[in-house]
């Protein structure tokens, strides 16, 4: 039930990113990256001082958080919940019937998604663990555990999940544009990190692309059964 409190607060969010060019910056640090306010204003194609104002916003708001460094003022999302929350409004804001041929092919191919991979890549790579029986719905609700054969199996890859400390395992975070969960969680920061560790990832420059290597499509696809279309 939302109490009036409640109800404050989700309304003091939903202004904040109810406007074309803060929408714009929080989708530039989806990726989990942080950036400063002028680059931020060159990505919501306003001037500096409009700029520093939508940031104050969405920093008062809870969305964003600032980190300095020597001199230099960086603002980032502030924490995993956020990014998820935006990728399951980009799912709400987008007809289903227009998704498919709006989206630029290499967002839907693969992504980052805050830490860990979305896009088809993500999907598959979710679908994978399942069907391999590496990964089974926990007790929490919307959490996942790992099984036996999975802990082993990723162990064999370097991935230890004792060191997640108190953030969540697993769970599923619907894709925007495969309408269908992706992997969130340290599990997925820690698949991502091993997809670049092992030259199987590139990060776009431009976007949150990830670029898949031909080597990253031959191990992903002996690793963890994964096929993604040329």
């Amino acid at each position: 039930m939302c109490d009036e409190d409640s109800g404050f607060k989700l309304s003091k969010v939903a202004s904040a990113i109810a406007e074309p060019a803060r929408g714009r910056m929080l989708c530039h640090l989806m990726d989990g990256t942080a950036r400063t306010a002028t680059e931020l204003a060159a990505v919501a194609g306003v001037a500096a001082s409009t700029a520093s104002a939508h940031l104050a916003r969405l920093v008062s708001a809870g969305l964003l958080e600032v980190v300095s460094q020597s001199r230099h003022r960086y603002y980032r999302l502030s924490g995993e919940d956020v990014a998820r929350s935006l990728e399951t409004l980009m799912v709400v804001a987008e007809p289903t019937g227009r998704l498919k041929s709006s989206t630029p092919e290499s967002l839907r191919l693969a992504r980052t998604c805050y830490d860990h991979a979305a896009g088809e890549l993500g999907v598959q790579w979710h679908d994978r663990l399942f069907e391999r029986g590496w990964l089974r719905k926990g007790s929490g609700k919307g959490e996942y555990d790992l099984s036996a054969t999975g802990k082993e199996a990723l162990a064999g890859y370097g991935i230890d999940i004792a060191l997640q400390g108190r953030r969540k395992l697993a769970y599923p975070c619907i894709d925007w544009s495969e309408r269908r969960p992706h992997l969130a969680g340290a599990l997925g920061s820690a698949l991502l990190k091993l997809g670049m560790d092992r030259q199987w990832l590139r990060r776009s420059l431009e976007d949150r692309a990830l670029i898949v290597t031909p080597k990253g499509r031959r191990e992903l696809h002996d690793a963890f059964g994964i096929a993604l279309e040329l």
